[in-house]
């Protein structure tokens, strides 16, 4: 919680303002019992009635003052502890935004999204109980304790029996407690990966009638964490029975001893009603710090768990400003790289060779877990190559500038990937001032044109997350129209034509030609028809280059190549292929 409270560091004005106004809530506050042990001492028992009305008035005035204050005070915790929850969601957010693939892979999103909400939420509210509370009932607690002593001091022992019975109540509960609580946010991220992975994958459980499975499976975990909830729900609701039953024996205790002090002292009656109130007036304070330090270690866990995520160390270094002049044409070159993941033995890639240069398309093909996506995330830098070099326009990715190095790459995923938004949006997502003709253009050479114009608000129409309502060959027309839009020195489609038909396929190659002259363009695919006519293909086997040249030239040496093709073509369609590389 410490560490985090570097986020209060720009309202320390309204704490200051926070901390004078619970001092005069509770200074005002503590005027009243020794007023109205006056009232009793000199105005009752004396019988002045100008003095009991007069002595009234003021008690008024001051406790409209103790009001005030108390109204302001509570404006400022809550304004300070939304600001600073903000903060914190900010810091978070801009964090994980800004991490790599390989920063993030021991946080699952269900848990990144829980520390950003619910773990912050928690956060939140300690914060202003603490700024709040923590303020108050320290205050309460010991100028009640002065004050109880100067008017009472012969029956100050009964405040030391409380304090000792709420501490030892207060240490048991939070043994009880403690360590269930790291337990508990663990469950609460499991539901939500279930939730997620259940909603997101909602077709496949129906297709596969397995929805008994994923029932049994989130009912299983909404089981032990209902448990949990409930055994810590019953502890936490202990407190309050606690304090009570502590609270109404310290009020018998003062009420029996004081009256035992009255048959030596009549004139003890004020100065025993007003230690009654200044003792409940403790014992509120400890019951107030007691709740605090309840919900303290659950608050502690959900602290840890942000400082998590924000004390990461990007394990991807990037400079301030790139490092010489790339060349004008683009051109993208491996020499030797190698690259293994964090913590694993072997090597996904092995000796990695090529050259990538301007006008041409490059296209890795291979078996399933050969490298080829592997290899097309080490452009962008999503992870860093173990070893080798990758130069990009002719200067080390190493030594350029993050925006400097993103804003050459055109990327297209497997998988589309589109934002809540209209259809405008999305294409200009990597190029935000964009023309409308910009987009139209970048939409009519991804073939998605035709499409676009017959939904009803046409390039306004709505986006759903992820692009929900919309196919996933529009989805992939729609990436890579954004990624033309944004007009790259370098194209990369992973895979980004699988959901496209031939005819499709077809058009939108012969559209991309003319804009690619100027530009270089990296396909990882699985089919040979997409990539046969490229002007190098790389052929990948376990992470290492057995290949490398035209679609013929290929087929006529490389047994790797010429055994995907066979595997994809009819004997009269491969027979057809050998004895084109014959003629």
């Amino acid at each position: 919680m410490l560490r985090l409270f570097k986020f209060l560091k720009p309202y320390w004005w309204q704490v200051l303002l926070l901390i004078m106004f619970t001092g005069g809530e509770v200074f005002a506050t503590l005027q009243l019992p020794a007023l109205m042990a006056d009232i009793i001492n000199k105005g009752i028992v004396a019988e002045d009635t100008g003095y009991i009305w007069q002595t009234g008035l003021i008690m008024v005035g001051i406790a409209v003052l103790s009001a005030g204050c108390a109204l302001a005070s509570s404006y400022f915790s809550a304004r300070v502890g939304a600001n600073f929850s903000r903060d914190i969601r900010e810091a978070i957010y801009k964090k994980v935004i800004n991490l790599n693939l390989a920063d993030t892979k021991d946080y699952s999103t269900a848990s990144l999204i829980n520390r950003t909400t619910n773990d912050v939420n928690q956060v939140q509210q300690v914060t202003m109980m603490m700024l709040s509370v923590m303020l108050l009932a320290p205050m309460f607690c010991i100028l009640s304790l002065i004050m109880a002593i100067r008017t009472a001091p012969d029956m100050t022992w009964i405040i030391a029996v409380g304090v000792v019975a709420i501490l030892s109540s207060i240490i048991i509960i939070m043994v009880l407690v403690m360590p269930k609580f790291k337990i508990y946010q663990k469950f609460v991220d499991k539901i939500t990966l279930l939730t997620r992975e259940n909603l997101t994958g909602l077709k496949v459980i129906r297709a596969f009638n397995n929805e008994k499975l994923e029932k049994k499976k989130f009912e299983k975990t909404n089981d032990e964490l209902t448990r949990l909830s409930i055994y810590l729900d019953k502890i936490l609701k202990l407190v309050g029975p606690l304090i009570n039953i502590i609270f109404n024996g310290l009020t018998l205790l003062c009420t029996y001893v004081g009256i035992s002090l009255l048959n030596k002292d009549f004139a003890y009656l004020g100065d025993m009603s007003a230690f009654a109130q200044y003792v409940s007036f403790i014992m509120m304070s400890f019951l107030m710090m007691s709740m605090m330090l309840v919900m303290l270690p659950r608050a502690n866990v959900c602290a840890g768990r942000i400082n998590e995520v924000l004390n990461i160390t990007p394990k991807i270094k990037w400079v301030p400003e790139t490092k010489g002049l790339p060349n004008k044409q683009p051109a993208v070159e491996f020499r030797k790289v190698d690259f293994r993941y964090p913590g694993a033995e072997e090597k996904v890639l092995d000796d990695i060779t090529f050259t990538a240069k301007v006008g041409e398309v490059t296209a890795f093909i291979g078996s399933t877990g050969s490298g080829k996506s592997t290899l097309i995330n080490l452009v962008p830098r999503f992870y860093e190559a173990t070893s080798g070099e990758i130069l990009i326009n002719g200067i080390n990715i190493r030594d350029y500038n993050k925006d400097d190095l993103t804003k050459r790459i055109g990327l297209v995923p497997q998988r589309g990937v589109l934002f809540a938004g209209t259809v405008k949006s999305n294409i200009m997502f990597g190029a935000p001032n964009a023309t409308l003709e910009q987009v139209k253009k970048a939409a009519e050479i991804a073939q998605a044109k035709d499409f676009i114009e017959k939904l009803p608000n046409k390039y306004n129409a709505h986006i759903a997350q992820g692009g929900a309502n919309i196919s996933g060959g529009q989805k992939q027309r729609l990436s890579i129209a954004r990624a033309i839009c944004k007009n790259p020195d370098i194209f990369i489609f992973d895979d980004s034509f699988s959901a496209l038909d031939m005819k499709t396929d077809a058009k939108l190659r012969a559209a991309l030609k003319p804009i690619t002259a100027d530009m270089v363009t990296l396909i990882v695919a699985q089919r040979v028809n997409t990539i046969k006519d490229a002007d190098q293909i790389v052929v990948l086997n376990n992470g290492k280059i057995v290949g490398k040249g035209k679609h013929k030239e290929l087929l006529a040496k490389c047994e790797t190549y010429k055994e995907i093709v066979k595997s994809q073509l009819s004997d009269k369609e491969f027979a057809k292929e050998m004895r084109g590389v014959h003629a």
